[in-house]
């Protein structure tokens, strides 16, 4: 007998419609946006957007900071009948290039600097370029409301781009009923209510950011995004905005542990979300002591999959290392080495499946179906399960402990980044002839990402250029901290180089 979902599942723009109007639903630089501005707002671009756009199921790419457009495009692309493509802003013209091909972008929306910073050639035929201010105006003086969407929930609603492990960003393609279901998850699960104020530092490009809009919004409550500098700045629009909620990636919580924060700002907080990495058993104890008063729910998730575990904060002091139990709307599997559901204390592979399974790789069917494969037996739900490759295993209470991934993703700061990106960038340059990129356990950013390189014959100053070629083609969060030069590789007996033996060096 195989589950199903209760719950009433619509298309994701009606997450507009939830909040009671005088309420507010997100605080912009000067202003604040009621449930009933929301509404239309979302309405006026949606009807600029089919405007522009009259395709149905076309893709519209939007790379823009984090203001009014970037948090209203998830829902007005939706009412449109398009396929959102949130990019990363810290993304640069090469990442851009490659997202916007791959994804078939009818329409980009940017703001003017990003849009000048693109080449011939970046931009596919027949593509329309729009400054953000300008539709921001263009859809501010539409007149009438562009009505509600009325769209299959199965149909896509989004496109996520994610560092894969061999090479360029793929795209995650998600449904109304995933991104919809995602959000009664999350917000079931952290208890939001109508009265939460909810700081979004998180890029909305990524799952674990855009769900704080959308869990919000489903609760009827209030998101304050925030673009910031510092950690201080976190401090300050806390205690400005009366934010309850805020959600954050391990190492972003070290620099948040290491303030001394006004008590004013300590005391209002009432829960704390991280996801991207683990918490250290230290910095658990670190935050638990700063915001006694604040509940701490460690989650785990990726995003082919949405969110997937969350460890009730009761448990947080007395487990501090575990991912928890799966959230709802999410079945979480073992399977051990055998091809059988593990058992209590066994290792084996962590399996996603349920609802929030997302509908595999844009125009990828090679790894989709490498990654998106039938349920094991035993899965109350069945169909399409997403194996993680991660490993992870079950203690005899229930909850989980991840012990490790397969593949070789640097994760940093909260980013899952390519090393063959990185290093194909490197060899770009023409400085280097050869170039492996390894993450390297740093109490700081989880992992940092080290290059390791061979000079190309016959190049001056090599060791000076390489830094400033890789800030010109790569993003901040992908740039190496260390880069290490070597006359020679080391080569492992299969012929290519010794990843292993250098990770160990490294490490050493």
């Amino acid at each position: 007998m195989r589950a199903t979902v209760t719950t009433t599942i619509l298309p994701l723009d009606h997450l507009a419609l939830r909040g009671s109007d005088e309420a507010p639903a997100l605080v912009l630089r000067g202003s604040t946006l009621s449930f009933k501005d929301l509404r239309s707002r979302v309405s006026r671009l949606a009807g600029w957007l089919a405007a522009q756009v009259p395709q149905q199921g076309a893709r519209v790419a939007s790379w823009v900071a984090k203001g009014e457009l970037a948090c209203l495009m998830p829902l007005a692309a939706a009412r449109a009948g398009l396929v959102h493509v949130p990019v990363n802003p810290l993304l640069k013209r090469a990442q851009v290039a490659h997202i916007l091909a791959d994804s078939g972008a009818a329409m980009l929306i940017a703001t003017p600097s990003r849009l000048t910073s693109l080449e011939t050639g970046d931009v596919p035929g027949g593509c329309v370029l729009a400054a953000e201010g300008e539709a921001l105006d263009l859809a501010a003086v539409l007149a009438g409301e562009f009505a509600p969407s009325s769209a299959d929930p199965n149909e896509l609603a989004a496109i996520l781009y994610t560092s894969g492990s061999t090479g360029k960003p793929k795209g995650v393609m998600l449904s109304h009923a995933n991104m919809w279901l995602g959000a009664e998850s999350v917000a079931t699960y952290l208890g939001l209510q109508a009265d939460d104020r909810v700081l979004a530092v998180l890029p909305l490009s990524f799952d674990y950011g855009q769900n704080q809009l959308l869990s919000s919004w489903y609760a009827g409550a209030c998101v304050v995004p925030l673009d910031y500098l510092t950690p201080r700045d976190v401090v300050k629009s806390i205690e400005r905005h009366g934010i309850t909620t805020l959600a954050a990636v391990p190492p972003l919580w070290v620099q948040l542990a290491e303030l001394d924060w006004p008590e004013s700002a300590r005391s209002i907080l009432k829960r704390l979300t991280n996801s991207g990495g683990a918490l250290t058993p230290d910095l658990v104890r670190r935050l638990r002591a700063l915001f006694p008063a604040a509940r701490l729910f460690a989650m785990y998730g990726l995003t082919e999959a949405f969110r997937s575990t969350f460890l009730d904060p009761v448990l947080i002091d007395s487990h501090p290392t575990s991912i928890g139990k799966a959230i709802p709307h999410a079945e979480i599997l073992v399977v051990n080495d055998r091809g059988v559901l593990a058992g209590a204390g066994e290792e084996g592979e962590l399996v996603h499946c349920g609802p929030l399974v997302a509908q595999g790789y844009w125009q990828d069917a090679e790894r989709t179906a490498e990654r998106f494969r039938p349920a094991p037996a035993g899965s109350a739900y069945g169909g399409t399960a997403v194996w993680s490759g991660d490993r992870a295993r079950y203690d005899h209470d229930g909850l989980l402990y991840f012990a490790g991934r397969r593949d070789a993703m640097i994760k940093s700061a909260g980013n899952r980044i390519s090393p063959q990106e990185i290093e194909e960038a490197a060899v770009a340059t023409g400085l280097v002839a050869e170039a492996v990129a390894l993450g390297v356990p740093d109490e700081r950013l989880g992992h940092a990402v080290h290059l390791i390189v061979r000079e190309a014959p016959g190049v001056l100053e090599a060791e000076l250029q390489l830094p400033r070629k890789l800030m010109e083609i790569l993003p901040n969060f992908m740039q190496p901290k260390h880069i290490h030069w070597r006359e020679a590789m080391p080569i492992g007996p299969n012929g290519k180089i010794d990843r292993t033996g250098l990770q160990m060096e490294l490490a050493a």
